[in-house]
């Protein structure tokens, strides 16, 4: 059985790459935990988690604080904020199955979205926020 966060992070990763929303604003299936070094803007990866015990009683339970980066490059911030959108609408609550765990909530913690330095690129970080417990 996979650990909680690699569990979480594979349904995550799955049902962003199936959400036709999401990939309608990509403009395919540009999801990435890693990009490949030549990948066409715009694109979603998974990035940093943090995860914290937040067991109650004899009932063990994890926090996960989780970010997504989307990256966009097409004349202003428009769509970094669909994207944005999309990701919203794809996990905030989402009813996710994360193998040998269950997902006891999922939501949208908080969104960033700035220019970078380069003056072209949008960069938007998605943060969300999740609780977890083994399958008994």
């Amino acid at each position: 059985m996979p650990t909680a966060p690699v569990a979480l992070r594979a349904a995550i990763h799955q049902a962003l790459s199936s959400n036709s929303g999401l990939l309608a604003a990509l403009g395919g299936a540009r999801v990435y935990d890693e990009p490949p070094r030549d990948a066409a803007l715009p694109y979603v990866t998974l990035g940093e988690a943090r995860i914290s015990d937040a067991s109650a009683d004899d009932s063990p339970m994890q926090e996960h604080q989780l970010t997504l980066h989307a990256w966009s490059r097409q004349g202003g911030h428009r769509e970094a904020h669909v994207i944005t959108g999309a990701l919203l609408q794809a996990l905030d609550d989402a009813p996710l199955q994360p193998a040998g765990h269950r997902l006891v909530n999922l939501r949208f913690a908080l969104a960033d979205i700035r220019r970078e330095p380069d003056g072209r690129t949008y960069h938007a970080l998605v943060r969300f926020r999740a609780v977890t417990e083994p399958n008994n």
